[in-house]
């Protein structure tokens, strides 16, 4: 049996409405007042009706984080960070994925259809600061590299920061000849540009020739796609002795072809990649990465939207940066890995 604000009042022996000043927090109730209803809250296991509290304040309960792919992990594992930051908040999320398209884009933007929801999470890639700003009404956080300066909030890492730290550790594990692989020339390649300016920096900073040769584009940042550019950048006669790629996927999928071309890793090619999903940690060798705070992303973008429904709903857009680290692991560890000892004469 659900137990009703009438009934805790009741066994209070207090109006509803005083009971509904302890549920909300209000600070104006006499201590051992507060006490009673407190007690008979718990006694009665009592639950507000969040549904009910949410339709009277002309709100659902409900928000929405659109994404480009649920088959990239990071955005999987980004999600479920979301999700747990919105439950502290009493939300329920709808998860929507646009591919990147600007159609799909522009309906989560606008609301979803016809879901009813308070607000947006977005990662957009193909809409512009322009098309979003046509386009608001809707409370939104945006996330990613592809809208900056723009309508609304954005929770960002610095790209091209954790790009040089990456560069600069293979440099330190004295590889000279660092392949980028995820390259995109595509409006919708910004993550990969400002990971292209950290690489190149990197490079500049150590006095290392730039050298187009070892930049390997990726129409998507897929494994597959990874495995391709090594081997093409293998069978075209290019040998890098690290390779950076722009996020764990395409790493994963370069550590594959690696494998299979008969290279050692990190003897021949040290391999780093850029997102610290799950799957690296588990790969063979372990994979070193350039790891995001993912959960400080989405409370960051939870609590930014919070604000937009409530005292913040009027102020300017804020630019928030989120945290990063290297996670350093067998794929380019820390120090280089040592030669393999001889056989043993038999």
């Amino acid at each position: 049996m659900r137990h009703r604000l009438k009934d805790v009042a009741e066994r209070a022996g207090v109006s509803v409405k005083t009971v509904s000043n302890v549920v909300n927090g209000y600070q104006h109730v006499r201590a051992d007042t507060r006490a009673r209803v407190e007690e008979a809250i718990a006694a009665l296991n009592y639950r507000p009706n969040l549904s009910a509290r949410n339709l009277r304040k002309g709100r659902t309960g409900v928000i929405a984080l659109a994404v480009p792919e649920l088959d990239i992990p990071y955005f999987a594992e980004l999600a479920r960070h979301v999700v747990t930051a919105a439950a502290d908040q009493g939300w329920t999320v709808l998860i929507d994925q646009t591919g990147g398209g600007s159609e799909q884009e522009r309906k989560a933007a606008s609301g979803i259809g016809d879901h009813m929801i308070d607000g947006l999470i977005l990662s957009p890639l193909a809409l512009t600061a322009d098309d979003l700003a046509a386009l608001a009404g809707l409370p939104m956080v945006l996330l990613g590299e592809r809208v900056d300066h723009g309508p609304a909030d954005h929770v960002m890492i610095d790209n091209v920061a954790a790009a040089r730290e990456i560069t600069a550790h293979l440099i330190g594990l004295g590889r000279r000849r660092i392949a980028a692989i995820g390259s995109q020339r595509t409006p919708e390649g910004a993550s990969a540009r400002l990971r292209l300016a950290g690489y190149t920096a990197a490079l500049a900073e150590a006095g290392i020739a730039y050298d187009d040769r070892l930049v390997a584009p990726a129409p998507a940042w897929h494994r597959a796609d990874g495995a391709a550019a090594v081997r093409n950048l293998l069978t075209s006669g290019v040998r890098p002795d690290a390779v950076f790629c722009f996020n764990d996927t395409l790493a994963l999928g370069a550590l594959r072809a690696l494998h299979e071309m008969g290279l050692r890793v990190p003897e021949d090619v040290a391999v780093a990649g850029f997102d610290d999903i799950e799957d690296g940690r588990f790969s063979i060798p372990t994979l070193t990465t350039v790891a995001p705070d993912k959960e400080r992303i989405a409370r960051l973008a939870v609590e930014l939207l919070s604000g937009r429904l409530g005292q913040d709903r009027d102020s300017p857009p804020r630019e928030l940066v989120a945290p990063h680290h290297l996670a350093l692991r067998e794929s380019a560890p820390l120090q280089p890995a040592p030669s393999p000892s001889p056989a043993p004469s038999l």
